[in-house]
């Protein structure tokens, strides 16, 4: 899961964040302002500062915020001045939209705000639908408005021209400042309290934000257009209320509950995508009567209130189609606030203590929870590594140099200026003690907070002479907190305080020692107004003895928790199976007493590896070595697994069939494994088998079914065929153990362990599972290649939508849910366990798909669109195909690996666009849809979506934080020698992206730059000597120049005119040529020359000229296979077409990558006369050449 952020404010106005992946709090730096409240989301956070004004903090990205501002120039043809400015009287402005209906000048367009600035100036657009323009950019049509094409025709008197600018959000990671107008002018109060969500609306488009406010006189306001391009929003609504609001909140559904000035509680109705404000409230009573609620906080599907007497309230019932709910349930605990976030978990500030705390076991059946834990972690720079002037820190001193530690009373003022300065020596205590906690309190009355002193006998009578020697000099000051680095310290006098110096026999690994001043023995620790000012010359933590060197500017003590004042979790993604490290935080003294530990020296540690290497290699020697001439006393062993499953029975009628099956496996004298599998049914009354070597066995795969827990075996044989042994198992663990045993008895028999090599083949099934297989020489050797049935596949942990690779061993991965995933290294995972995975490398992957069905729905002329159709129309309630049956009840996830984790929404992001209501039209099934309704359209439908999610493990780590559709890596030659490895992306947005510091070590890189583009991209390619090629969406092809080591990103775009009538999807880069796929499913080379007539799902090109594509609809001699891997043969560089194809394993196949194979194949000259006349010893004399050679010319990438 992505590392999120959950976000704090403290009593003094300071604002934190702690990660999800972090184990402190970390200080946000703008230290100017002070805040009071927060509401945050994944991608900003809102505040209200002590001004009383919103303020907006957006995270930093890779990916800049950038938005297209675009005008048209139009121009009329007449026969004086050509085509001119002079437009017709009924004409559209010269400079407008594109509908001609508003006047937009380019010297029009302004910046929203100061965060707002231009990267550059206007330009014209060249590229029309795909197609390169003249130079000028025009489009040309006989009127306004009118169809218009790139060509000038006799009759075309108009023309316009798009021009196009972009402007660039430069405030992120810092507080902007929103302006507080609404559509009428300034607001008249300003705001107390703020909540941000709706996102998950689902008639909201991707990216869409909701803002509620509620000002200093209880009105209500909502900010409307925040989304991804314009972050800021537009401007402030007021919205009409039944009273007096004191606080509100605002989940990421479209869930809006706020709190009445009377203690009751009101409820936003009618939020949709056409009206996110909602359109009336409704009355909810207080949980408690007679004590009104001062707080509420909503998540998806739950509500959580705080009365005035502090107590804990959950809500029940409650959903989209209930936002009201049903009751209240009082929990435990007393809290001052509460805070929902993602997946509804809930964090809250707790009355008592002020702490923040958690809410565990909120699960998506357990909404209320189990239990509060208090999230324990320290702030940033509370823990100081290489410093030893904490409290914690001089409490380890004191263990380390077999002295004590104990607390001393801190006196107030008075007494503090009359303390005998020799009290800190003559105090020295018998014990050592734990470290004691400093608490604030405005009680006069109250138990004053003990500080520890330094009392260690080993060193004090040292520091007691030098103090003798210095005590005619200047009276003793506290040291500034500064390093002091022993060039200064032989530079400079000794200022009149002691120094803890290291031992005599310390080296330069001992721990250093800062300045200590016995002479204050007293300090104080100031509270009240001047604490919350910070002024720091009335606040000083421990002051000179203990703290000198602390660096901390808070106003808390070294071992005290911060006190909260707000919490905000709406951004902060935490799950039911997420690990988090905010309960059990390295506390200051572990964390000194580590840094003051004696390390052990590189060379110590040499020594004793070669003593124990040395140890084992003797003990080999004794055991094994002296008893080699004894002869074995097995020579051979067989052993065999049986159970009983149900078989799909070969022959029709086809249907399942309960089988005994069995795994024979043997084990001959020299090691080498093999085995047999057999299957056991009956046919006729009579008892019969198959069986089937695994050496023989060319993949084991799981089979999607929603029902059973089945998988396949595959052979050569029945691979040609497209008819595999597919088998079903009772339980999923029983599928899982008879998976991992028959693949580790595959690779035994062929010899097969560890991880995948470098030049492996990847490949992902519709599935989701990752399958690997080590390439053959052979399999490009001309003119007899081995076919490609013959792979052998075996599976990897994991689960992916889309895997790239190179011959250095660079993996990257995406998933279903668009994050990106690099290898690690390992094998196994998943239900692979024990010897069949890797002990290291393999973490918790998880990855969310979206489940899709369709309403189907014909029009009559009684009653208009009904879910009655005619007796030959689909089914009202099915898949896209319309063939198969599917409703929202008997509809299941994919397998059952998945779990749901969303309910039914309609899907308003639907390839030709819907209505409001989330239809698309069309005159018949099935046929082209359209988002609109005509008098021709007698059909509609509409698309339904819920997610589902899959947690499982594999040798696979999250690459955050950018979502990615597409992703390449260049291709290297084994005497290639790349320091970075160069790797481009397209993000879910269009965006392309080049990444930085990408290498064999740090294959997961370190940054991304962003490479501009002026529309959307799909697709893209890296290939030999870094020829970046690209696909946008609307299918033209794109070259991007000058790419090179120096300069990574190249320069600009070039626009390839793509083949005519033709919009492509996809391509691939080689090292001579360039492949694409167009939308039809039609391969083709750089000349357009079309040599494939298959549908083809995806296609791969590696750098030694391979192709490889993932093809549907592929004739076997049982069945008719979908997804199927074929080889294309005879590819050369003087024929890039090739000549013929080579099927493969299939169906069921969604993605192959072979840019990592560039194993040469091994080249077969054919006899010539000319060699018959030679002698032998000249034909052998002449060695074909090796390595990566073109043309005899060597190649490099």
């Amino acid at each position: 899961m992505p590392v999120s952020l959950l976000w704090a404010v403290d009593v003094y106005g300071r604002v934190f964040s702690l990660s999800t992946g972090g184990q402190q709090w970390e200080h946000c730096c703008d230290a100017v302002l002070e805040f009071k409240r927060l509401t945050a989301v994944q991608q900003c956070c809102w505040g209200i500062a002590c001004d009383h004004h919103i303020y907006l903090n957006v995270h930093a990205s890779d990916v800049p915020i950038r938005y297209q501002e675009e005008a048209y120039e139009n121009q009329r043809w007449n026969p004086v001045d050509n085509f001119s400015d002079r437009l017709l009287p009924s004409d559209r402005w010269q400079w407008s939209d594109i509908t001609g209906l508003e006047h937009k000048p380019l010297d029009g367009f302004l910046l929203p705000s100061t965060n707002w600035e231009w990267e550059g100036d206007w330009y014209i657009d060249e590229n029309f639908g795909g197609e390169p323009t003249e130079k000028g950019g025009w489009t040309y049509a006989i009127d306004f408005p009118a169809t218009y094409t790139i060509d000038k025709k006799w009759n075309s008197c108009v023309r316009r021209r798009r021009w196009i600018r972009y402007r660039r959000y430069k405030a992120t990671d810092t507080w902007a400042k929103i302006p507080s107008e609404g559509q009428s002018g300034p607001l008249p109060d300003p705001f107390n309290d703020i909540s941000c969500g709706g996102w998950e609306i689902s008639e909201e488009p991707r990216g869409r934000l909701s803002l509620w406010a509620v000002s200093l006189q209880g009105k209500v306001w909502f900010r409307g257009g925040i989304h991804h391009h314009t972050p800021e929003g537009m401007s402030w609504e007021e919205v009409s209320l039944p009273g007096e609001v004191v606080q509100i909140s605002c989940g990421p559904g479209d869930l809006v509950w706020a709190v009445l000035w009377e203690g009751q509680l009101i409820v936003r109705e009618g939020i949709t995508r056409d009206c996110p404000q909602g359109s009336s409230w409704v009355v909810v009573d207080s949980p408690n009567p007679e004590v009104g609620t001062i707080h509420v906080a909503v998540g998806v599907s739950v509500v959580w209130a705080v009365t005035k007497d502090n107590k804990v309230w959950f809500r029940r019932g409650i959903n989209s189609h209930n936002p009201c709910g049903s009751g209240w349930i009082g929990m435990v605990g007393e809290m001052v606030m509460i805070s929902v976030g993602l997946n509804d978990q809930v964090r809250s500030g707790s009355r008592e203590d002020r702490a923040v705390y958690f809410r565990q076991g909120v699960t998506s059946t357990e909404l209320s929870g189990k239990a509060w834990k208090a999230v324990s972690v320290p702030r940033d720079g509370d823990i100081r590594p290489n410093s030893s002037t904490s409290t914690s820190s001089l409490h380890s001193a004191g263990c380390f140099f077999s002295g004590e530690v104990r607390a001393q009373s801190v006196m107030s003022e008075d007494s503090d200026t009359e303390a005998d300065p020799q009290r800190a020596v003559h105090e020295v205590g018998a014990s050592v003690s734990s470290p004691p906690s400093v608490h604030l309190s405005n009680d006069p009355e109250a138990p004053k907070p003990r500080i520890p002193k330094v009392t260690s006998d080993s060193f004090i009578s040292e520091m007691l002479s030098d103090r003798e020697t210095k005590r005619d000099g200047a009276a003793a000051t506290s040291i500034p907190e500064e390093e002091v680095t022993p060039g200064d310290a032989e530079a400079k006098s000794p200022p009149p305080a002691l120094v803890l110096s290291p031992s005599q026999s310390g080296g330069p690994g001992d721990p250093q020692w800062s300045t200590v001043d016995l002479e204050e023995a007293q300090t104080h620790l100031a509270v009240g107004p001047a604490a919350g000012r910070g002024d720091s010359s009335d606040t000083c933590s421990l002051s000179s003895v203990v703290t000198c060197m602390l660096g901390l500017e808070g106003l808390y003590g070294p071992d005290d928790h911060p006190l909260w004042a707000w919490v905000s979790g709406g951004g902060c993604a935490v799950d039911c199976h997420t690990q988090l490290n905010w309960f059990n935080s390295v506390t200051a003294l572990t964390s000194s007493i580590q840094a003051m530990s004696l390390s052990v020296s590189p060379a110590q540690t040499a020594a004793w590896r070669k003593q124990i290497f040395e140890q084992l290699n003797e003990r080999s020697k004794r055991e094994i070595d002296n008893f080699k001439h004894y002869e074995q006393a097995i020579e051979q062993s067989v052993w065999v697994k049986k159970g009983t499953m149900q078989w799909w029975r070969d022959w029709k009628p086809h249907k399942w069939v309960d089988v005994r099956f069995a795994l024979e496996q043997f084990s001959g004298p020299e090691g080498h494994k093999d085995g047999i599998v057999f299957l056991y049914y009956n046919f006729n009354e009579e008892k019969k088998y198959l069986h089937a070597f695994i050496n023989e066995v060319t993949i084991l795969v799981p089979v999607l079914n929603d029902s059973k827990h089945t998988f396949a075996i595959y052979t050569a044989e029945r691979t040609k065929q497209r008819w595999p042994i597919k088998l079903a198992a009772a339980t999923e663990m029983e599928m899982h153990d008879w998976l991992a045993l028959l693949s580790v008895s595959c690779c035994d028999s062929r010899g097969i362990q560890g991880p995948p090599s470098k030049q492996a083949i990847w490949s992902i099934t519709c599935k989701g599972d990752i399958f690997v297989s080590e390439p053959w020489p052979s399999l490009e050797a001309c003119p007899y290649p081995t076919p490609c049935d013959q792979m052998f596949w075996r599976q990897v942990g994991g689960h992916l939508r889309l895997v790239e690779c190179n011959s250095v061993g660079v993996v990257w991965g995406l998933g279903y849910d668009h994050t990106a995933w690099v290898y690690t290294g390992g094998y196994g995972g998943g239900f692979f366990q024990g010897l069949a995975s890797s002990t290291d490398n393999i973490f918790t992957q998880t990855d969310v798909k979206s489940v899709y069905i369709y309403e189907n729905q014909r029009w009559n002329p009684v009653t208009g669109y009904t879910s009655r159709g005619l007796p030959t129309d689909r089914y009202m309630w099915s898949d896209a195909t319309g063939l198969h049956e599917c409703t929202k009840a008997s509809t299941k996830p994919p397998s059952p690996h998945w779990t749901w984790v969303t309910e039914w929404a309609v899907d308003y992001g639907v390839s030709g666009g819907t209505d409001r209501e989330g239809w698309q039209y069309a005159a018949d099934f099935p046929t082209s849809y359209h988002g609109y309704k005509t008098l021709k359209d007698f059909v509609r439908r509409r698309r339904w979506a819920r997610k589902c999610k899959l947690t499982t493990t594999g040798p696979w780590q999250e690459v955050p934080p950018i979502p990615l559709s597409d992703v390449t890596i260049l291709p290297c030659g084994d005497q290639s020698v790349v320091e970075q490895i160069p790797l481009w992306a397209i993000s879910n947005k269009g965006d392309v992206l080049c990444r930085l510091g990408v290498t064999l070590l740090t294959p997961a890189g370190t940054s991304w730059l962003h490479v501009g583009t002026d529309q959307p991209f799909k697709s893209i390619s890296i290939g030999g000597a870094s020829q970046v090629w690209a696909i946008a969406r609307d299918g033209s092809a794109f070259y991007r120049g000058s790419v090179s080591t120096q300069n990574p990103a190249g320069d600009c775009w070039y626009h390839i005119p793509s083949p005519a009538r033709q919009k492509l999807k996809q391509v691939s880069v080689g090292r001579t040529s360039v492949y694409t796929v167009d939308e039809n499913g039609t391969e083709m080379f750089p000349r357009y020359y079309s040599f494939a007539r298959l549908s083809v799902y995806v296609f791969n090109v590696a750098l030694s000229v391979q192709v490889w594509i993932i093809a549907d609809k592929v004739q076997g001699s049982h069945s008719l296979s979908c997804g199927t891997v074929c080889h294309r043969l005879g590819v050369q560089p003087m024929e890039p077409k090739g000549q013929a194809w080579d099927y493969g394993i299939g169906g069921g196949w969604d993605h192959i990558t072979v840019r990592g194979n560039n194993i040469e194949a091994p080249r077969v000259r054919m006899p010539s006369l000319t060699d018959a006349l030679r002698p032998p010893s000249t034909l052998a004399a002449r060695p074909l050449p090796a390595g990566n050679t073109e043309n005899g010319n060597a190649v490099q990438c």
